[in-house]
């Protein structure tokens, strides 16, 4: 009997993301194309709604399980926030106010999560928001990613047992992101509709969330490193593009891409800004290339003398490549 409602708790869940995400998207196409959603609605693929993952944020915040879904809430407000107000720069900090409304929410989850009693464990579970962020830059890929590691915390915790929490067992954390995924996809795969920074934020907490449930702090940190690798890997082309004619870094290695993922984007280049200022190290050691230092120590504020590659002598990919 417990099962079945669970089960029947899940087809709803499932039901309720799909229609959510279908209904989302009509009423931001319709204010999109008036001129009323501003970011929410950017001229990607001649328009496509932004921030629909408003829906999985909702029913996560809901479903989750006590003293997760605060952190969920947490992170989804101040990633929506971020998406609202998009690029614009806060120039006493110079930084854009995204960043600075994005450290927040990581900090305040942080935070609370010590008060929750997470303790260290809540640092790497706020910091997942980052390969997750990373992870959405093409249509799919985080979900596709999360989707995935959804089923491989499934797969851990039937390895090494799934414990009971707050009288349900903890295998119910991964099966309701796994739903709350499925049912949200579709449109995402189509490149119709966009996570945003609220949809990807959620999703990147909610796993932290659900490794922890597996055996605490190694979990969070053993599978968040195979989140990664795997972010690395399915987004590998587009990585090789940007490494070669963005950072003008000839022949990346995996391990490149795996930094990139874990420690690139904004808020990452910005404590590079703050850690080199205008100094760029230039790794030439094989090893260290191939764990990926290059990108690492790569500083995107540094003045150009001190490049791999310059700007005339970018390599590029062939057409069949």
């Amino acid at each position: 009997m417990f099962y079945s409602s669970v089960i029947i708790a899940f087809i709803m869940v499932l039901i309720l993301s799909a229609v959510g995400t279908a209904l989302l998207d009509i009423v931001f196409r319709f204010l999109g194309k008036r001129g009323y959603l501003g970011n929410l609605y950017p001229n990607v693929r001649g328009g496509t709604p932004r921030g629909i993952g408003l829906v999985p944020f909702l029913i996560l915040s809901f479903f989750m399980l006590p003293g997760c879904n605060i952190l969920i809430l947490i992170i989804g407000i101040f990633a929506f926030i971020d998406d609202v107000i998009g690029r614009r720069k806060c120039e006493p900090l110079g930084i854009e106010w995204g960043q600075l409304s994005r450290g927040i929410g990581i900090i305040l989850v942080i935070i609370v999560g010590i008060l929750e009693g997470y303790w260290i464990s809540a640092v790497f579970i706020a910091l997942m928001v980052q390969p997750l962020n990373i992870s959405d830059m093409q249509p799919g890929s985080t979900c596709l990613v999360t989707l995935i590691m959804s089923v491989v915390t499934i797969i851990f915790m039937l390895i090494f047992g799934s414990p009971y929490v707050s009288e349900l067992p903890a295998v119910y954390t991964p099966l309701l992101i796994f739903f709350v995924c499925l049912g949200y996809s579709p449109l995402d795969f189509a490149g119709k509709i966009m996570l945003g920074e609220v949809g990807n934020h959620t999703f990147g907490v909610a796993l932290g969330l659900a490794f922890y449930m597996v055996g605490g702090l190694w979990s969070v940190i053993v599978l968040g490193i195979i989140t990664t690798a795997l972010i690395a890997f399915i987004r590998r082309n587009n990585l090789s593009v940007f490494f070669r004619n963005k950072l003008r870094i000839p022949n990346p290695t995996f391990g490149d891409y795996f930094m990139d993922v874990l420690t690139g984007g904004g808020l990452g280049d910005l404590c590079r800004r703050w850690l080199f200022k205008d100094k760029q190290y230039v790794v030439r050691n094989p090893l260290l290339i191939a764990l990926g230092f290059r990108r690492l120590l790569y500083n995107p504020y540094a003045s150009r003398s001190n490049t791999y590659v310059s700007r005339n002598k970018i390599p590029r990919l062939n057409k069949g490549g």
